[in-house]
């Protein structure tokens, strides 16, 4: 499974992080509410672990209502040391699948991660097309079109254009796309990047009266219909 833990406590972080990657799941971690929003409303994943109490503004309870008010089904595991019921009360009631309380037996918090993965195999139809404008992607059958025209691009293309496509409106940094494309948790300090971007534009751009993919100077990129 593809899991995304929320939590700010450095020693509680480490522990899951392990244990889960131990158990063969690919976990992406933030240690505040900002992030682990935004990764949680721009990635998709089987399941979610929030910690109700984070830094930054933003808290577990405030990420689920906002998921759930964008009709984003994953389902949600809440880690707190608040273990009166009242306050699991009110993480369930906000939208969330389970609750545990600090501190939990790693076991235990293992089997209902696995649980709620299950259930959300289940109710969640997986995306297999992608549209932005006049670009389209098949996600199964590995195609991209624009104006009904056939755009035949390398794997590594292909995986950089459906990023671009899932974020599209949102810029994307040099860091996410390392990250999420080449798998890179290090800068290479190689123009890699820069490459690929500019052979997906002779692709997916120049044949066309308008550019999708944008430079944001000192930023990154964009893609966008206007």
């Amino acid at each position: 499974m593809r899991i995304l833990l929320v939590e700010d406590d450095v020693t509680v972080r480490a522990f899951v992080l392990k244990g889960l990657r131990e158990a063969g799941h690919v976990v992406d971690e933030a240690d505040n509410g900002k992030d682990g929003l935004f990764l949680a409303v721009s990635e998709s994943y089987d399941v979610l672990i929030l910690d109700r109490m984070l830094p930054g503004g933003i808290d577990g309870v405030r990420i689920l209502e906002t998921l759930r008010a964008q009709s984003n089904a994953t389902p949600v595991l809440l880690l707190s040391a608040l273990a009166d019921v009242d306050d699991r009360v009110a993480g369930l009631k906000a939208g969330g699948d389970d609750y545990v309380t600090k501190p939990f037996a790693f076991s235990e918090l293992m089997a209902r991660v696995e649980a709620l993965g299950r259930r959300g195999r289940s109710e969640v139809v997986p995306q297999t097309r992608l549209t932005v404008a006049d670009l389209e992607m098949d996600l199964l059958a590995r195609t991209v079109k624009r104006g009904g025209e056939k755009i035949d691009l390398q794997p590594r293309e292909f995986r950089l254009l459906e990023f671009l496509v899932r974020h599209a409106g949102q810029v994307v940094t040099r860091t996410m796309l390392l990250e999420r494309v080449w798998d890179y948790h290090f800068d290479p300090q190689t123009n890699v990047i820069d490459v690929h971007v500019s052979r997906l534009r002779q692709k997916v751009d120049k044949p066309f009266s308008h550019a999708l993919i944008h430079t944001i100077r000192n930023a990154g990129y964009i893609l966008r219909a206007d």
